[in-house]
Order: C-alpha cells, then sequence, then structure tokens
C-alpha cells in the first residue's frame, strides 16, 4: 500500500514516485486488467454491444495512465534503472496486449457483435468503435492458427525490446559527443547568446571554455551561424553518425533486426509488407498510392529544389569561394543567403520570441479561437522542476484538462518534441473525464543574462505541439478508444501543421511577438520579412521530406532479408532525392527514430499528407479571417473534439464542406 500507483490519484503523482514503483504497478494492474477481460469472455450472456465492446473499451484504465506516465518518463527523464525496467515490462505488455488480442473466447463475442451490428441501431460513434474493435483483432492475429500466434507473440516480443534499445541507443550518443572550444577565435560568427549558452554547459559539464552539444539548441545554432568550417564539419559528422560508430551503441543490426520481424509479423498476417498491413487502416491505404503521392509532389519539387540549390552553390563560391557545398555548409550559407536576399536574421528576431511570451501567445489564439482559458497552477506534482502546469477552463468557467509544458532540453531527455496523454478523456456513467495532456520540447534554455529566446524554427515546433495538444485536450466522445488523437496516422498532423500557420500571421504575431526588453511588438518591416521568406528554399524542404518518406517505404514496403549493408540501402533510397554529396560516415537509418522507435513506420509520408489538409483548411480560415469564431468553432466541433468517431475523409468533408485540394499546398509553397 505505500506505492502511490497502486492507490486511486486523480493526477500523476510523479513527487511520490520512486523506480521500484512500476514494475509491481504494471504487473499489478496486467493482472486486474485480465481479470476484467476474462470477465467479458466468460460472460454466459449473449454477447452485446454493451457486455462486450462497450465493456472492452472501458478495461485497462488504470494500466494505460501509468504505463503512459512511465513512458513518458523514460523519453523525457530517463537513467539506467528506468531503461533497465522499460527492457522488462515492454515484452509483458506485449505478451498482454497478444494475450488479448489472441483471445479466441474474446474475438468470438465480438465477432458476434460485429456480424449482427446492421440490426444493432448503433449511432456512428459507437459504430466505429465496433469496427476498430473487430479489426484491431482481425488484423492482429484473431483468425491465426495456435502455431501461428505463437511467431506472432514471438515476434512482439522481440519488436518491444528492440525499439527501446534503438532509442537508448541514440540517447547515449546525443550524450557522449561534445565539441570543446578553447580559443576565442574558434567561437567566430556565432551570436552571443549562443556563446553564452556554450559556457553555461561547459560550467554544466565541469569544464573550460565553450561546450556545443548535439541537442538541438546547442547543435543548430552552431552549424547556422559558425564560420569556422571544420568544426561546423566536426559537429555535423557526429550529428549524422550517431549510432553508426560500431561500438556498443551501434543501431545497424537493430535496423535490420526490426525491418525484418515487422516484414515476418506482416507475412504471418497474410499481408505482402508491413506497409501494406500498416496503410490498410490509414487515409493513403496502400503504399503505392503512397508513392505515387510522393512521386507526385517530388515532380513538382525537384526542379525547384535543384535551383534553389544551384543559387545556393553560386552564393557559395562567391561569397568564400567553396567550389563543393558539403551538408555542413547548408544551414550555414542557407542562413547568409536568407539574411542576404530579405534582410532577415533569426538572431534579429529571437528578442521577441521570449519563451514565456509565446506560451502566452499560443494560449490567447486558442482562447481567440476556442474560448479556452489558461492558467498556471503550482499545486501539480511534476516529474522535473522545469515541468510547469496549467489548468484550462472554458468561457463559462467549465473544466477542460490538464496541460503540462516541459520544454528545456537535459541529459535524460530525448531529442525532439512530442505530445502525450497521462489521463484519457472518455464518459464515465457518472461524468465527463477531462484529459491531462503533456507536450514535451527542446528548446533554447535562459542564461544569466537572457531568457529562454525562441528561433523562428522553435516557434513553430512550439505551435506545432500545441497542436496536437488541443485535439487530446479538446477531445469529447464517449469511449477513450476513440478519444483525442486517437486517429488514422496520416490525420493526426493536422492540428498540429494547421495551427503552425498563425505564426506567420500580423494578426497572430502582434498578440505574443514582443521585445524581451522594450516590449516593443514586432514591427511590420519583419512581419513582411517572416512571410517574405516563408517559402525560402520550400523546395529543399519538400524534398527533404519526400526523401524520408522515401526511405521509410524502401524499408517497410518490400521484403528487406536480402539487404544486409544499411548505409548502401539508404544511399540508393535517397538517390533520386540527392542534392548534397554523401558523407560516407554518416547514416540517418541509425538513428530516425520516428519510424524504428515511434510510430511512424511505414508512416512518415503523413507529414506532407497532412500538409495537404492543413493547407487546405487554413486556406478556408484565410478566406473569412484566421480569427472567425464561426469556422474555428466548427473545426473545433467537427475535428478537435470528434476524435476518431468517424472517417477522417468525412470529418474533413463535414468541416470544409469539400475534399481538400492539393493545389493549396502547391500554391503556398510557392511550388506553381
Amino acid at each position: 500500500m505505500n506505492n502511490p500507483l497502486l492507490t486511486p490519484f486523480e493526477t500523476a503523482p510523479f513527487s511520490k514516485i520512486k523506480n521500484e514503483h512500476f514494475s509491481p504497478a504494471i504487473n499489478h494492474f496486467i493482472a486486474v486488467t485480465r481479470t476484467q477481460i476474462n470477465e467479458i469472455s466468460e460472460n454466459k450472456e449473449a454477447p452485446t454491444f454493451k457486455n462486450t465492446i462497450e465493456a472492452l473499451d472501458c478495461t485497462g484504465l488504470q494500466l494505460d495512465r501509468i504505463s503512459s506516465i512511465f513512458f513518458n518518463l523514460n523519453s523525457a527523464e530517463t537513467n539506467d534503472e528506468i531503461q533497465k525496467i522499460a527492457q522488462e515490462v515492454s515484452p509483458l505488455l506485449s505478451d498482454f496486449r497478444n494475450d488479448l488480442l489472441l483471445n479466441e473466447k474474446l474475438f468470438q463475442r465480438v465477432k458476434q457483435v460485429y456480424d449482427f451490428k446492421s440490426s444493432l441501431s448503433l449511432n456512428s460513434e459507437q459504430n466505429m468503435l465496433l469496427e476498430k474493435q473487430y479489426k484491431s483483432f482481425a488484423r492482429n492475429g484473431a483468425n491465426l492458427s495456435d502455431k501461428d500466434k505463437e511467431i506472432l507473440r514471438e515476434i512482439d516480443g522481440k519488436l518491444s525490446k528492440l525499439k527501446l534499445k534503438f532509442g537508448e541507443n541514440v540517447l547515449a550518443e546525443t550524450n557522449k559527443f561534445y565539441l570543446q572550444i578553447t580559443h576565442k577565435r574558434e567561437l567566430s560568427g556565432l551570436p552571443e547568446g549562443v556563446i553564452e549558452m556554450a559556457a553555461q554547459t561547459a560550467k554544466e559539464k565541469k569544464m573550460t571554455g565553450w561546450v556545443f552539444t548535439l541537442d538541438y539548441p546547442s547543435y543548430v545554432p552552431f552549424v547556422t551561424y559558425s564560420n569556422q568550417r571544420e568544426l561546423r564539419k566536426k559537429i555535423t559528422v557526429a550529428f549524422g553518425q550517431r549510432a553508426f560508430n560500431n561500438n556498443e551503441n551501434d543501431n545497424q543490426s537493430l535496423v535490420l533486426e526490426i525491418v525484418n520481424l515487422r516484414h515476418q509479423r506482416a507475412q504471418v498476417l497474410g499481408y505482402f509488407s508491413h506497409a501494406h498491413f500498416v496503410l490498410e487502416e490509414r487515409m493513403a491505404k496502400t503504399p503505392e498510392k503512397v508513392l505515387e503521392f510522393l512521386y507526385e509532389l517530388l515532380e513538382k519539387a525537384k526542379p525547384a529544389a535543384q535551383s534553389e540549390f544551384k543559387k545556393l552553390e553560386d552564393f557559395a563560391k562567391e561569397l568564400d569561394g567553396i567550389d563543393q557545398l558539403e551538408k555542413w555548409d547548408a544551414a550555414y550559407y542557407s542562413e547568409k543567403l536568407k539574411q542576404k536576399l530579405f534582410d532577415l536574421d533569426d538572431e534579429k528576431l529571437k528578442p521577441y520570441f521570449k519563451l514565456e511570451n509565446v506560451i502566452e501567445g499560443v494560449f490567447e489564439i486558442a482562447n481567440k479561437l476556442y474560448q479556452l482559458n489558461f492558467k498556471e497552477v503550482y499545486n501539480l506534482d511534476t516529474y522535473h522542476e522545469d515541468v510547469k502546469t496549467y489548468e484550462v477552463t472554458d468561457q463559462n468557467n467549465n473544466f477542460i484538462a490538464l496541460f503540462y509544458a516541459d520544454f528545456h532540453p537535459r541529459a535524460g531527455k530525448r531529442s525532439g518534441a512530442w505530445m502525450t496523454s497521462f489521463k484519457a478523456q472518455y464518459k464515465s456513467q457518472t461524468k465527463n473525464e477531462r484529459p491531462h495532456i503533456s507536450n514535451v520540447c527542446n528548446f533554447t534554455k535562459p542564461t544569466k543574462s537572457k531568457p529562454s529566446l525562441l528561433s523562428f524554427n522553435e516557434v513553430t515546433t512550439l505551435f506545432h505541439e500545441f497542436g496536437h495538444g488541443l485535439h487530446g485536450m479538446l477531445a469529447n466522445t464517449t469511449y477513450k478508444g476513440l478519444s483525442g488523437t486517437n486517429v488514422s496516422w496520416d490525420f493526426v498532423e493536422l492540428p498540429s501543421q494547421l495551427l503552425e500557420n498563425w505564426c506567420y500571421e500580423k494578426e497572430a504575431l502582434e498578440l505574443f511577438a514582443k521585445h524581451y526588453k522594450s516590449e516593443q511588438i514586432i514591427p511590420m518591416e519583419l512581419i513582411n520579412k517572416i512571410k517574405a521568406s516563408a517559402t525560402f528554399h520550400e523546395g529543399m524542404q519538400t524534398l527533404r521530406q519526400i526523401s524520408f518518406g522515401l526511405l521509410d517505404i524502401a524499408w517497410h514496403g518490400e521484403d528487406p532479408s536480402s539487404v544486409k549493408n544499411v548505409k548502401e540501402f539508404e544511399t540508393l533510397s535517397f538517390s533520386t532525392t540527392q542534392l548534397y554529396p554523401d558523407v560516407k560516415e554518416n547514416c540517418m537509418s541509425t538513428s530516425f527514430s520516428h519510424i524504428f522507435q515511434g510510430g511512424y513506420s511505414a508512416g512518415y509520408y503523413s507529414y506532407k499528407w497532412a500538409e495537404v489538409l492543413d493547407a487546405d483548411a487554413f486556406k478556408h480560415f484565410k478566406d473569412h479571417g484566421i480569427f472567425n469564431n464561426k469556422i474555428a468553432a466548427k473545426f473545433k466541433n467537427t475535428v478537435l473534439s470528434q476524435g476518431g468517431t468517424c472517417d477522417p475523409l468525412e470529418l474533413y468533408i463535414k468541416f470544409k464542406g469539400s475534399k481538400p485540394n492539393p493545389e493549396a499546398l502547391l500554391k503556398r509553397a510557392g511550388l506553381i
């Protein structure tokens, strides 16, 4: 009873949780959930929607909560002990999931309800839950022989461990490297704030001089502003070499093992490939459709990208006599060219994007669009002192959600940015249970002399993750299995990417872009430059995203068993999108956490797919005013609150009144 995870709690009791509490709690609630499931499968009454489908959706509430708390800690505040626990509990959770999905009695009850669904008078949400549950069984082995079910269990157990190990290796490699500078002349070109942050990092590491790491807030400014080409090369190669070092953290064999196991799994289930299995339940439906989409985009983007690259090459040659543009030159000369063309320097913008102001700004935009109020509260437990907590209410002071925000890098936090949930939204018999949502990012830290000042790219990242957050906060469905971001993976990026658009609009920027010293609102001149530069190198950016999508499908759309060399396979996949010379020491796949650790396998294309939706949706806002209450209410009521209760294309058409028009994206990107 001393385990806080075994006693009922409303908010996660972070300060009371010790690492040793997780395994007993997860084991306990696996047992509790098994009992709940047995009650359903052993029920002597004839199967009904209520006693089978609805009952199944209500199982495992505490197990889900504790698992989400644990795995977010493993991503945001990990250590050796937590990683060891993750390796222990992941196979247990995988086995438990298989026990559920391969439970013959339970499947027969679900199937019986499914077979008679036309006579049940179900509403659309109930229909969707029934459809989703039936498919989760059918698509995960319920119809297999006992022998094949065992093969599936074995594969899933292995995959759960391998994905964790992949992420641990990337984090270890990220933390392992540092670039120490002891001569001031080698800081040439770097902004004052970046130098100050590097001095602070050196002090934290008990080292002399200035230290730069592979964390984004340190790495990105260095490669963007340092005019020391050899040092840019050193840190760029180190970044691209993560988990590709033939050492204890190498991911090459893990990549091959993961893709082969995924392929075997798909074959056991009767699919040609992992991509065919995954995409059956996405808007795209097939790998062929994904490739058609990506190649269509490639046709439009490649000429623009090649033209942009040629201009960048000419510019670098003219400026510094560079004969061959390399990857470590990309950000540096792009920034110099952007400054020349638009007279726009990210360092001139940063003073207008103090983190606290940007947070207030995104809150105010959420208020204008969806009438949400955010009040910082100080009585909630958190897992680190950096984490801020907010109570979210609507215009009538009704409680909507809790919001956790964790914005700065540290040794125990993986790179990147993500949204997660500590408690799902659903409607119980007595009340509408409201969600607890978290955004985790890695933004520039404050220094002794300056607050946290964001680059414009960090501003759009904050808006992006907050868009996912709104999808979770505004969830309003009956069933937890359909709530919030439980939607088709190529639809989940719509709310996040849509919200990024407000970062470029005068009406929105004036709400929060204020100089951190003078409080002066960002000048119109800078706003115009931000808008003018919005499509700068869009061809190259699009080509880059297409290349990642093609690599993902290459790994997951065919039988990978003949692939022996990860680097060679990747190089071949990148051949149609390559602009810069290859760096032999680098490999993208070994640190491509989205597809090998996260949930984006066979789904990386969805960023571009969702851009089509977001460009079309934002055009609709723009045509009627970016803070148009009627359109915002419609987006809230048809998309944000509805989760996975309806086919995503149907939800979009309900919002917009028509299918998305791909031309909106191409026009916005300046590609047509």
